[in-house]
């Protein structure tokens, strides 16, 4: 991709907003991190999004990660200052709410062009994205069960509506990780190239969207997400507060200590 129009940073550098004329990329700039997530750059998303949004000449969005990997998920060596008692974690979880509602409602055509790693809150990041265009060595994986914590009902939905029911209980319940050619046969990507193509390919694609009417598309993008996100908010508010409670867990503690040690987690009972 040639040298951006304009480059604005966010979240002390780790996320910036680039426009080439009728494109506007959303980067993930922290390498250092595999571009985890923390809590600044969860907050710093919707002001990008609003940007792009009272930007008329903006018509597709690319979201991608530096450095050969899409995102490695939330920022997990923050998680024992950020999910201190249930108020800081519904806090911190409305904060990542936030960032994906507004990714997903923006009224652009967004596509996650996928490298390396998308795992945990990146393939969140991923699902907000209307298209997910994948290079071949991309992994991907959902990691919850991993951590003793459960996935919230917004992106448990926006999982469904992608992969089916079952697969979703598939890759909820094992937290596995798999490659990008069964992430095409399951819905979760709609297109894998080989990496030294990905990029050329996407922007070839962001191209064509960008000559068709754009009032058309955005109609039928939010058309689409209504069907589902309709639904999401009449019944949301019955499991929060079982995902809320998993942050108070004992086996929330014990994943969380098992994943910074390196070490495989020793979860309890769950009738106990």
């Amino acid at each position: 991709m040639n040298e951006p129009d304009s480059r604005t940073t966010f979240a002390d550098g780790a996320l910036a907003f680039e426009r080439h004329g009728w494109l506007g990329t959303i980067l993930f700039d922290r390498t250092a991190r595999k571009n985890a997530f923390s809590q600044t750059m969860w907050a710093a998303l919707p002001d990008i999004v609003a940007g792009i949004e009272a930007d008329e000449q903006i018509r597709v969005v690319i979201v991608r990660g530096a450095g050969g990997t899409f995102c490695a998920g939330a920022d997990i060596s923050e998680f024992a200052e950020v999910y201190t008692d249930r108020k800081s974690s519904d806090r911190a979880n409305e904060v990542i709410r936030n960032a994906q509602r507004a990714l997903r409602a923006l009224p652009r055509p967004t596509i996650a062009l996928i490298e390396g790693a998308c795992v945990g809150g990146g393939c969140g990041l991923a699902l907000a994205c209307d298209l997910r265009f994948a290079a071949a060595n991309a992994r991907f994986g959902i990691t919850p069960a991993r951590l003793g914590l459960a996935y919230s009902f917004h992106d448990t939905l926006q999982l469904v509506e992608k992969v089916g029911a079952a697969t979703a209980k598939d890759i909820l319940f094992s937290g596995r990780l798999f490659d990008a050619g069964e992430a095409l046969r399951i819905g979760l990507v709609d297109r894998v190239f080989d990496a030294n193509a990905l990029e050329a390919e996407t922007l070839a694609y962001a191209t064509q969207l960008s000559k068709l009417a754009q009032g058309s598309i955005r109609i039928a993008k939010a058309a689409i997400n209504a069907l589902s996100d309709h639904l999401a908010d009449q019944l949301s508010p019955q499991y929060a507060e079982r995902v809320s409670a998993t942050f108070e867990s004992a086996d929330f503690l014990e994943g969380r200590q098992a994943f910074l040690e390196g070490r495989q987690p020793r979860f309890g009972d769950p009738s106990q």
